[in-house]
């Protein structure tokens, strides 16, 4: 009993900290909401401040209820205050609810229709920033983690939708937005059950594909790229993160060993990566010449797929081919060619070339994934 009443003063501060950071959340929504105002017209202010306003007392309200979890370890005291990288964290949320306002709004209006995608493109950056702000600072907490997940998932429904509404994502891409919500729900109902939960091994890639997604999202809300190829590309994204989630949960009811989820890893570094890369050669080196002949050119996507062959900087080698097929790929290779190298490049972005790389540059960057705590 000593122990609590000792940490209350702690407790106490924390949640005066939360109320200022809120309080400075809102009015800076409010601030937005009146530059609407100005800008355009005030029901588009109201329209736009009501789901940013809601969103911004949910993430409120989850970090209020968790307040507990400040501190190292389950046994460990409470830091006094939320910390640097707790900070980011929220202003990640304050981002994604700024960027959420604009799901009641008309996005072709101006002077709003870039505000989602850089919003969400200023969150999706900062994510690598929060854990490693909480490292420096030396205040790594199971709060930060916690936030962390919650408001990745939470980005993960908000800005889809938006891209969705613009038809820069196929609407299929909800599949995945709603896939945290219902392995956390699955997870309490099993346990509610009472049946067993087993051992989920650690496993990187997790977080990896979380960023891709992320990514992904930011590069779809902005024009840059054809909205065909973004919608090819969501699909495309979505389904590694929707198959390690059926893993994740074969591993935890039992029905995968964790030797055996080792080994599907293994297979996708020796057989599956390096298969991609000799069908992206293959597919390339048909319609390469075609190409040439028509007066296009086509040295940076040889070059490209030439890295991709031999594992030369992979995942390079991958981003650059993508961004080759959304500009130019649309209109010059034919639709079944496109989609197998929409969906190679993709998955060799987010998994590596695989074994027999030459040089797997940015795998360790990638799979350190600084936001990680």
């Amino acid at each position: 009993m000593s122990d609590v009443f000792a940490a209350l003063p702690t407790q106490n501060l924390l949640r005066r900290e939360l109320k200022v950071i809120s309080a400075i959340g809102a009015v800076a929504l409010l601030s937005v909401a009146v530059w609407l105002d100005v800008a355009e017209r005030w029901y588009m202010a109201v329209f736009w401040l009501l789901p940013a306003i809601a969103i911004w007392c949910w993430i409120g309200w989850r970090t209020w209820t968790s307040l507990d979890l400040n501190r190292a370890a389950l046994q460990a005291p409470l830091y006094p205050a939320l910390g640097w990288g707790n900070r980011v964290t929220l202003l990640r949320g304050w981002l994604i609810a700024l960027a959420g306002g604009c799901l009641s709004i008309d996005l072709s209006a101006v002077p709003v229709s870039w505000l989602p995608a850089a919003a969400y493109s200023l969150a999706a950056l900062l994510d690598r920033c929060d854990g490693f702000l909480a490292r420096r600072s030396r205040q790594v907490s199971l709060l930060g983690g916690e936030l962390d997940v919650q408001l990745d998932a939470l980005g993960l429904v908000v800005a889809p939708i938006l891209a969705i509404a613009q038809g820069r994502l196929h609407l299929s891409y909800l599949l995945l937005s709603a896939a945290f919500y219902l392995y956390r729900w699955a997870m309490q109902r099993r346990q509610a059950l009472g049946l067993p939960l087993y051992l989920l091994p650690d496993n990187p890639l997790r977080r990896t594909l979380a960023g891709f997604q992320m990514g992904l999202v930011a590069v779809a809300l902005w024009p840059w790229l054809d909205a065909e190829f973004t919608r090819v590309a969501g699909v495309a994204f979505m389904l590694p993160v929707l198959f390690g989630f059926a893993a994740d949960w074969a591993v935890v009811c039992g029905q995968l060993s964790a030797a055996n989820y080792q080994r599907l890893a293994v297979c996708s570094q020796g057989l599956f990566q390096p298969g991609l890369r000799l069908l992206t050669a293959i597919v390339v080196g048909l319609v390469l010449p075609g190409l040439a002949a028509a007066g296009i050119s086509a040295l940076s996507l040889a070059v490209a797929v030439v890295m991709l062959s031999v594992g030369f900087a992979g995942r390079l080698a991958a981003l650059v081919l993508l961004l080759w097929l959304g500009g130019f790929g649309v209109a010059v290779f034919q639709p079944c060619a496109q989609l197998t190298l929409v969906f190679a490049g993709s998955w060799l972005l987010m998994l590596g070339s695989g074994r027999a790389s030459l040089w797997g540059w940015g795998d360790a960057w990638v799979a350190r994934y600084d936001g990680a705590r």
